[in-house]
């Protein structure tokens, strides 16, 4: 039911270059291109923001768990 084949692809196109006339076609491409190049920066950008702060909050957590485990210096005097 979600597969789109070949059949379904040309009538898209056709109806899209009625639409907007063969003219258009190369700027709505250009546009489309540039659109999804940025899409993939920013979702790039985006996962390593979450892989950068899951690092620090790794290191956070370990320099937490280190301090906890210090034994403290008890002089009996």
């Amino acid at each position: 039911m979600g597969n789109i084949g070949i059949f379904e692809l040309i009538v898209i196109l056709v109806i899209i270059l009625i639409f907007f006339g063969p003219g258009k076609l190369p700027e709505i491409g250009e546009a489309l291109g540039k659109a999804i190049g940025n899409f993939k920066r920013a979702m790039s950008k985006a996962e390593e923001n979450v892989k950068e702060t899951s690092q620090n909050e790794k290191i956070k957590v370990i320099s937490e768990n280190k301090e906890e485990k210090k034994p403290e210096n008890t002089l009996k005097e």
